[in-house]
C-alpha cells in the first residue's frame, strides 16, 4: 500500500528545505520525492502535512540499550537478572522508537541481550529501532567498562577478544582507548590500550568486514586509536589540534554524547549518582566543551549521540542531544539534525539507506508538529511527533483519515 505525505515542508537532512513538497512511500522505500503539483496514484492514503514538517528517521549514534539510567546504572545493570535486563531493554526500544529514532548503534551490550534484542526487532516480535550491536566491549584488565566487558591484555588477548564478539555477530567491535567517568578509580584522560593493542583490534574487525568505534577521552589514547585505524572517536574529551587535524584527513567522525555529560550534572550527588563521577564529570566538562568547538571548526564530522542509559540519560529522551549541540556546540539547528540523520547515517555505514528523505531509500520518516528549525524542542516534546514510519511501516501516529 503507498502512502502519500502531501503539500508540506520536507527537511531532507543535506541541509535543503523543500516547501509545499510530497512524499510518496510504497511498500518499505521512498519512491517520490517532489515540489509543486504531484500526481498520486489511486488508492494512495493521503496524509496532508499543512503545519507539520517531515523529517528523515533520527539515528542515536551511541546508547546503551541494556542499562537503565538509573543514578548508578552499572551497579543496576551488574544486580538484576539477565531476564529482567531483557524486559527493560525491550522496553528503552520502543520508548526510543517513539520519540522517533528509527535507528541506533549500541555500544556496549550485557549477556548477548543486545544481539538477540536487535534479531526480535528484525524480525518484528517487538518494536524498536533498527540496530547495530558491538556486544561486550574489550578492556584492558581493570579499564574502563571492565564490570560489563572483556578484559584483554596485549596485541594478542584483543586479538582473540575481538574475534570472539565477531563469532558472536556483532556488527562494531568496541575498543577502549582511555579511561572513563562510570567506572571509579580510572583517569578519563589516560590512555588504557596501547596502540598495538588497539591496532590489533582494529584489524581483526576489518578483516571480517565490521565498523570499530573507541570510548576515547584523553588525547594520547584518542591517538593511539587514530593511528591504529579506528572509525569513530566516542567522547573525544580532550582533543587538540594535532588529533582534529588526523580526524580530518582519515575521516574519522566525533560522537561527543553531551546527554551523559549534562545529565550527570544536572542531577548530582543529591540524586544518589556515584560522588567519583560527578567530580569527574564537572573536570572535563569545560574540555569537553572545548573539543566539540575545535573538531566542528576543523571539519571534523559530528554524530548525534546521547550515550543512553547512564544516569538519568533515559532511553526515548534521545532527541534533547540536538539541543545540546546548539546551545554547547556552536551548531545551527540545521545542522543539528543534520548530526542526527545525514552524518549519522555515516558513522552506521548506512548512508545508502538512511539519513535523508530521497527516493529510494527505506521510508523511515518522522512527521512533528510546527517546524523544529524555528523551535528545535518541538523535537523534544513527545506530543509534537505526529507520526513515526520505519521502513515505510506507521509504528507510531494517528491513523489516517
Amino acid at each position: 500500500m503507498a502512502i502519500a505525505f502531501v503539500d508540506g515542508c520536507i527537511i531532507v537532512g543535506d541541509g535543503r528545505v523543500l516547501e509545499h513538497a510530497t512524499v510518496l512511500v510504497e511498500d518499505e522505500r521512498i519512491i517520490k520525492v517532489s515540489e509543486g503539483n504531484v500526481t498520486i496514484p489511486k488508492d494512495t492514503q493521503k496524509m496532508p502535512l499543512d503545519g507539520q514538517t517531515l523529517l528523515p528517521g533520527f539515528i542515536d549514534s551511541h546508547v546503551h540499550i541494556c542499562v537503565d539510567g538509573s543514578p548508578d546504572p552499572v551497579t543496576s545493570a551488574l544486580s538484576e537478572s539477565p531476564t529482567m535486563t531483557t524486559l527493560k531493554a525491550a522496553n528503552f526500544a520502543r520508548q526510543t522508537l517513539l520519540a522517533g529514532v528509527t535507528s541506533i548503534r549500541d555500544m556496549g551490550g550485557k549477556n548477548g541481550i543486545d544481539l538477540d534484542l536487535k534479531q526480535a526487532i528484525h524480525t518484528g516480535l517487538i518494536p524498536g529501532p533498527r540496530m547495530l550491536v558491538s556486544g561486550q566491549l574489550i578492556c584492558m584488565t581493570g579499564g574502563h567498562g571492565w564490570q560489563l566487558g572483556l578484559e584483554a591484555n596485549g596485541a594478542d588477548e584483543v586479538r582473540k577478544a575481538a574475534r570472539e564478539q565477531i563469532k558472536a555477530g556483532v556488527d562494531i567491535v568496541k575498543l577502549m582507548a582511555t579511561g572513563g567517568v562510570m567506572t571509579p578509580a580510572v583517569e578519563p584522560g589516560s590512555e588504557q590500550f596501547t596502540e598495538e593493542e588497539l591496532r590489533a583490534g582494529v584489524e581483526e574487525a576489518h578483516k571480517a568486514g565490521k565498523k570499530t568505534a573507541t570510548h576515547a577521552m584523553g588525547n594520547k589514547g584518542i591517538l593511539n586509536a587514530l593511528r591504529a585505524g579506528i572509525d569513530s572517536i566516542e567522547h573525544g574529551v580532550y582533543l587538540d589540534d594535532e588529533a582534529v587535524s588526523l580526524m580530518a584527513e582519515r575521516n574519522v567522525p566525533l560522537i561527543p554524547t553531551l546527554s551523559a555529560l549534562f545529565n550527570i550534572e544536572r542531577k548530582g550527588i543529591e540524586a544518589g549518582i556515584p560522588a567519583f563521577a560527578v567530580e569527574k564529570t564537572l573536570k572535563i566538562k569545560p574540555f569537553h566543551l572545548k573539543s566539540i568547538r575545535i573538531a566542528r571548526d576543523a571539519g571534523v564530522r559530528i554524530a548525534m549521540g546521547t550515550d543512553a542509559g547512564t544516569p538519568f540519560n533515559l532511553h526515548g529522551e534521545n532527541m534533547g542531544e540536538l539541543k545540546l549541540l546548539v546551545d554547547y556546540g556552536g551548531f545551527s539547528v540545521m545542522e543539528a539534525i543534520e548530526a542526527g540523520t545525514r552524518i549519522a547515517a555515516q558513522v552506521l555505514g548506512m548512508e545508502k539507506e538512511l539519513g535523508t528523505i530521497e527516493e529510494g531509500k527505506l521510508a523511515d520518516l518522522v512527521l512533528v508538529e510546527g517546524n523544529p528549525l524555528e523551535d528545535i524542542e518541538i523535537l523534544l516534546k513527545r506530543e509534537s511527533i505526529r507520526l513515526v514510519m520505519q521502513g515505510g511501516k506507521i509504528v507510531s501516529g494517528d491513523d489516517f483519515q
